[in-house]
């Protein structure tokens, strides 16, 4: 006789909050696909549909806020969930009412935001940054995992170094260097306010990858979910993201689920 498990809770959770990529390079389904290779169980929340392959975006269908909180709190009601990574979302005010609700269903919960406000396309998915409402979400944050394109369009008026100054003063930086004109691939981790590590490239081939931010940004929550100290878990991920950019000569990495 099979017994009835249904009922069991799920362990080693871990959410995404994001957008729905039909090619898997990108959003939840790549993050799952990442959750699944560091040993974690992923759930995700669906932010928005869009309308691409892993060379072209077309179109974005986002969702109504009110159904992105319907869908966070109905696995919160089944799940315990300790840390979350947030892709795109339609605008800084529904980022914020995510942000307020994951916090409010979990105070303790680690918040990794990966802040995408353009595709390589130059489809835009944010606004200008209201300076009031990015603190509020911030002061909720772990980490914010921008890369040199979208720190420096954060704050167009501001130059990169205020801008870190600015973030850093609120939460952790993982400054992803794939988008340098110098030192390119090198990344920078800003953390307690002060202190500042330099990650400089591995020595294998690397090759573009669809995606490459979303995996790297979803290596560090796994990290941060397994609770490794913040210095390993940010080593971890951009060694886990430059297997991935190694993996194949193509737009779309895959992730070895035996390589860990």
């Amino acid at each position: 006789m099979i017994k009835n498990n249904t009922m069991q809770p799920i362990n080693n959770c871990i959410l995404t909050i994001a957008g729905l990529d039909p090619s898997s390079g990108a959003g939840i389904t790549s993050d799952i696909k990442t959750f699944e290779a560091h040993g974690l169980y992923g759930l995700s929340v669906c932010t928005a549909v869009t309308v691409q392959n892993d060379i072209n975006f077309k179109d974005c269908v986002w969702i109504e806020s009110h159904i992105i909180i319907k869908q966070i709190e109905t696995l919160f009601e089944r799940f315990s969930i300790g840390v979350v990574k947030i892709g795109i979302i339609e605008s800084w005010s529904v980022l914020s009412k995510v942000t307020e609700t994951v916090v409010r269903l979990n105070p303790n919960i680690k918040i990794i935001l990966d802040p995408i406000l353009k595709a390589s396309s130059g489809f835009e998915f944010h606004e200008s940054t209201d300076i009031d409402v990015f603190s509020a979400i911030l002061e909720k944050c772990y980490f914010i995992t921008p890369n040199y394109n979208e720190i420096q369009n954060l704050f167009p008026r501001k130059t990169i170094s205020e801008t870190i100054a600015f973030i850093s003063a609120q939460t952790n930086i993982y400054l992803k260097g794939g988008h340098r004109n110098d030192k390119k691939g090198w990344d920078e981790i800003y953390h307690s306010g002060i202190v500042q590590i330099n990650f400089k490239p591995g020595p294998h081939a690397v090759h573009d990858k669809h995606g490459s931010g979303c995996v790297l940004s979803a290596a560090l929550a796994s990290y941060v979910a397994k609770q490794l100290p913040l210095e390993d878990a940010c080593k971890l991920a951009k060694q886990y993201a430059e297997y991935f950019l190694s993996s194949n000569n193509s737009l779309l990495g895959t992730h070895n689920y035996n390589n860990l």
